[in-house]
């Protein structure tokens, strides 16, 4: 009985963990850098892709160059700041 008890919590668990994990796989740094700006007002329809702009990027300083599409976007974010976020076209 409890055998039976154990695995059926063992197996509840393990289900959730591996939706949590697909949910999270699905997430990309474009879809992610473009939830952060719609947060703070900027638009961006749909994410098209992200480059890091490794000459701007600093250690916990990253710099993205964001593309939308209806826009391009700089992106530089900084640990516990909101984005400082630069129209490019």
């Amino acid at each position: 009985m409890y055998k039976l008890l154990g695995l059926l919590v063992l197996a509840s668990t393990m289900s959730g963990l591996t939706a949590g994990i697909a949910q999270t796989a699905q997430e990309t740094v474009p879809t992610m850098l473009a939830a952060q700006i719609r947060i703070q007002g900027f638009a961006c329809e749909k994410a098209l892709s992200a480059i890091k702009d490794r000459k701007r990027s600093k250690p916990d300083h990253e710099v993205w160059v964001l593309k939308c599409s209806n826009a391009t976007y700089r992106v530089s974010r900084a640990p516990d700041m909101a984005a400082r976020v630069e129209l490019l076209r």
